[in-house]
């Protein structure tokens, strides 16, 4: 890799979303009760998918569609790029996945089998067709899935938010959830090239509200968020309030899941910072022993596809 990437942190990044998915998994959405008073987050299952201990969610099985494909193109703006993530979150979709968030459903349930040529296109438009029929679709979907648009263009911070925007757009077409997904970007960008946990690194290129939402996540516990966490902002919240309240990769997922409300997303969002934070290193061995999901990947698989998202681009 070029100088100043860490690829023990880039491979964090997915890993930490995988393991923060999986902890998370078992306590979504009351499925279990939380961890009480010195109990610990466990991978036990379970949840609204009714899975298996250690398998994750729609946040790893969507995030390991777009890795899949950063791993093959140099840049995610582009045409054929974005053609193969929305075919992919198709296929995904087509397989039957045990959960999947509502805003999702509603924007792939109807588009059917659609092929690789022009998905992208009719994804973005039928996207926008859900939005102007609700009048929102700031749900926290794409922000669950963002981390490998971050590895996919390390150190290019214009390249980076305007990747985060479009794959955020595929199926989530309110400006708030492209800008969290341009803020949590910029964050693991950081994150990979300097370990240092910095959410503010991405204000310029974001929207006015965005440092009084942040001050509110940093005077607040997760668990103030849990009962608004399905919105991107408020799951953006409770992701940055666990890691801001807590020291490590560990106690920061910890502290995700006890958060409570969508704690499988939160966990995984918070995971794809902490991971690229602190590293690969950092995740507990048997965590990274227990983790798997669609489509029949593993952590050493994951493991692959970041390494091979790093060397894209003349970075290896």
């Amino acid at each position: 890799m070029g100088a100043g990437f860490d690829i023990d942190r880039v491979v964090g990044t997915l890993l930490g979303v995988a393991v923060g998915d999986a902890l998370g998994v078992p306590y979504e959405y009351g499925s279990r009760p939380l961890p009480g008073p010195g109990e610990q987050a466990r991978m036990l299952g379970g949840g609204l998918g009714d899975y298996a201990p250690g398998q994750w969610s729609d946040d790893t099985e969507m995030t390991s569609v777009i890795a899949q494909v950063a791993a093959r193109h140099a840049d995610l703006r582009e045409k054929a790029a974005l053609d193969a993530i929305a075919a992919g979150f198709l296929r995904w979709h087509a397989d039957g996945p045990a959960d999947i968030g509502v805003q999702t459903r509603s924007v792939l349930g109807p588009m059917g089998g659609t092929p690789e040529d022009g998905a992208a296109g009719r994804m973005l438009m039928r996207a926008a067709e859900v939005h102007a029929s609700t009048g929102r679709s700031a749900g926290n979907g794409s922000l669950m899935r963002t981390a490998p648009v971050a590895l996919a263009h390390l150190g290019d911070r214009a390249a980076i938010a305007a990747a985060a925007r479009v794959v955020s757009a595929l199926t989530h077409h309110d400006p708030q959830a492209g800008d969290a997904c341009v803020l949590w970007c910029l964050a693991i960008d950081h994150a990979v090239r300097t370990g240092e946990l910095d959410v503010r690194a991405g204000l310029d290129l974001v929207g006015p509200q965005w440092p009084g939402v942040l001050d509110e996540a940093e005077q607040a516990p997760p668990e103030r968020f849990a009962s608004s966490n399905g919105w991107v902002v408020a799951a953006l919240q409770a992701a940055w309030s666990a890691i801001v309240h807590t020291s490590g990769l560990v106690d920061g997922l910890q502290a995700a899941v006890r958060g409570g409300g969508d704690t499988d997303t939160v966990a995984a969002i918070a995971g794809g910072l902490l991971g690229a934070a602190h590293g690969a290193s950092a995740v507990p061995d048997e965590w990274r022993a227990a983790v798997h999901g669609w489509p029949g990947l593993r952590a050493d698989d994951l493991t692959a596809m970041a390494e091979a998202i790093a060397g894209v681009g003349g970075r290896a």
